[in-house]
């Protein structure tokens, strides 16, 4: 174990790490000889939350650290990414072409890779992972329940659908097509806001009574796409869920001992892995599925397409392993050129808008987590505005999705006390490899259908409830925001509900009108965030009971012992060189010029940090 001290404003603080992997303790308390702090915040809060860290957001592990925390944060994304294909195959028809929804699976991986090392190298450059955007689900299913859209009653049919043939690759391929093109023209949006920096101007009207209606709302409507898949076999979903829930909830504190070598001692030891912590949805797919692959061995499930359960059957798309390719290089345009329809845009904005507040959140999360300073301007900017390019790659190379931040990655960063961002740009790394090997994603197209129903009723549930958490900071004893809240979330499930029902009451007769109208209030997300914007604005009450004061201070509150610009300035020279000239300096996504403060620590424990001042 080595020591590297550090001047943090004035003090010398202790950062250990640790060299050997030996002595890596994997989700563990941190079981290292860390020295007593110094010093603590008010209201007994711990000063330095880097004196917790393994690694900081700067420091290099060690190679083979690197590639298996790098392994790590890809699993920890894994059901996420994997889960977006499978919910759209219904709605692009293919429900019944397993080597297609293998394809769109090796592409996210990839896409979601390359999005990743943009986004750590040039975008906001904290170690957080892309990957793909549930905010775009909801309005994407919408737009593809239009009439002109929906899937012939023949593709349906397993006996009738021929995955090679024309007429049926023409089918689903002028649906992801046009997804496509909504997404790559939404994104446009996107990256104008962040690189304009209209973003910190946008942030000063949205707040937890915005969010929370936004967010919850991209998970309740999908409650029927869950209960579809589970209902194929409640006991299989029931059984999955039931292994989620065990552990991810009870046993998530649970070490297993697991035998390593020490060097040093020469001799075996034993370290603490909290592996249910870590993996908890990866095991509860697996056991599961080998549950249900022993039950097929066995001839326990139905071996006739009509009876109930045999979508349980692990053979049921066991040719998909043969059929897939060994490496396949995904590219844009693989499936034909996008289309482009004004409805389609205008429901993926509203995607858009929720995925934008969600990373702003995720970004100052991330900051706290990795040891580093609450993201400046600049780096928000420039972060919000490469997500936007990683959605406009993601619509051209054809996922069927969005690419943003994934919250579950910047948990695994405090649980793991490893906040470097160079394991992230690992994890991107093999994204990308993954992304070519074909036979990686048929692996997770063969998932049975009711496990994939057990797994969304956890991961929705989930979905739903983290936009709820967004109302703590609001004060919910006012009878204004419960109105706002209750209002927004309420109109987000029973309009879209109505519209689907009577959708021919709203025509005007002009079709493109029609159809903007008919995916915008049919996306629930839209209709409770654009309530609960407006009426969160227009009715009177204080920044503290509208919950701004608490919201602005979680996502900014951190102390931190690393100098901005080592953080967050452009790598390779690149800010100093391009953001030279006395105008660039303003632009908004350009590292401002910087000066040391006179730094004093207050009795209090509070520590002042560098400040940004313009030349």
């Amino acid at each position: 174990m080595s020591t590297i001290p550090k001047a943090c404003n004035g003090h010398d603080t202790a950062v250990y790490k640790i060299e050997d992997v030996n002595h890596y303790h994997i989700m563990s308390s941190y079981d290292a000889k860390i020295p007593e702090k110094e010093t603590q915040k008010k209201e007994g809060k711990i000063l330095s939350d880097r004196n917790k860290l393994a690694y900081s957001v700067t420091d290099v592990p060690p190679w083979y650290l690197c590639i298996f925390l790098g392994i790590q944060h890809y699993l920890t994304a894994l059901g996420g990414i994997v889960a977006i294909p499978l919910i759209l195959s219904k709605e692009l028809c293919l429900t019944h072409d397993p080597l297609t929804q293998s394809l769109l699976i090796s592409t996210i991986f990839f896409v979601s890779g390359m999005c990743t090392l943009l986004q750590v190298l040039f975008g906001v450059r904290l170690p957080i992972l892309q990957g793909g955007t549930f905010a775009f689900l909801t309005p994407t299913l919408a737009m593809l329940s239009l009439p002109k859209w929906k899937c012939p009653e023949w593709t349906q049919n397993v006996s009738l659908v021929n995955a090679s043939s024309p007429e049926f690759v023409e089918v689903w391929q002028s649906r992801i097509r046009e997804v496509q093109g909504a997404i790559m023209v939404a994104s446009c949006f996107q990256i104008i806001v962040g690189f304009s920096g209209l973003i910190g101007f946008l942030m000063k009207f949205i707040g937890p009574l915005t969010i929370a209606p936004t967010i919850t709302l991209i998970a309740l409507p999908l409650f029927e796409s869950a209960g579809r898949d589970a209902g194929t076999h409640w006991g299989i979903s029931a059984m999955t869920t039931f292994f989620i829930v065990l552990f991810s909830q009870y046993m998530r504190n649970v070490p297993l001992p697991v035998p390593v070598y020490s060097r040093s001692q020469r001799k075996f030891t034993y370290s603490r892995l909290y592996l249910f912590q870590i993996f908890p949805v990866l095991l509860g797919i697996s056991i599961s599925w080998l549950i249900c692959c022993i039950l097929t061995i066995t001839d326990v499930l139905p071996t006739k397409p009509e009876s109930y359960g045999y979508f349980a059957r692990t053979d049921v798309k066991a040719m998909v392993l043969d059929e897939a390719p060994w490496f396949r290089f995904p590219y844009p345009g693989q499936w034909g050129l996008p289309t482009i329809s004004l409805a389609g845009v205008f429901g993926i904005l509203a995607g858009v808008i929720s995925s934008m507040v969600e990373s702003v959140g995720d970004y100052h999360a991330c900051a706290r987590l990795s040891g580093a300073p609450p993201p400046p301007k600049h780096a928000i900017n420039r972060g919000i505005g490469i997500e936007g390019i990683g959605c406009l790659l993601a619509g051209a190379w054809g996922t069927g999705n969005g690419t943003t931040s994934y919250s579950e990655n910047v948990g695994a960063l405090g649980i793991t006390r490893v906040g470097s961002r160079m394991v992230i740009i690992v994890g991107g790394v093999l994204m990308l490899l993954m992304g070519m090997f074909g036979k990686i994603g048929a692996v997770f197209a063969t998932i049975p259908t009711p496990v994939i129903g057990g797994m969304f009723l956890v991961m929705f549930g989930v979905i739903a409830a983290v936009g709820i958490s967004n109302l703590q900071f609001a004060d919910m004893n006012s009878s204004r925001n419960i109105f706002i809240a209750g209002f927004s979330i309420f109109s987000g499930l029973t309009i879209p509900n109505w519209v689907n029902q009577n959708a021919a009451l709203l025509e005007t007769g002009i079709r493109e009108l029609d159809q903007i109208i008919l995916v915008l209030l049919t996306t629930g997300m839209f209709v409770g965030g654009f309530f609960g914007f407006f009426l969160d604005n227009t009715i009177p009450g204080t920044k503290e009971e509208r919950g701004l004061i608490a919201w602005n201070e979680a996502h900014g509150e951190t102390d931190d012992c690393l100098d901005i610009g080592e953080v967050y300035d452009l790598p390779f020279g690149i800010g100093s060189k391009f953001c030279a000239g006395s105008w660039l300096r303003y632009v908004p996504f350009c590292p401002k010029p910087r000066k040391r403060s006179s730094t004093v620590a207050p009795e209090n424990g509070d520590l002042t940090d560098y400040t940004e001042s313009r030349h």
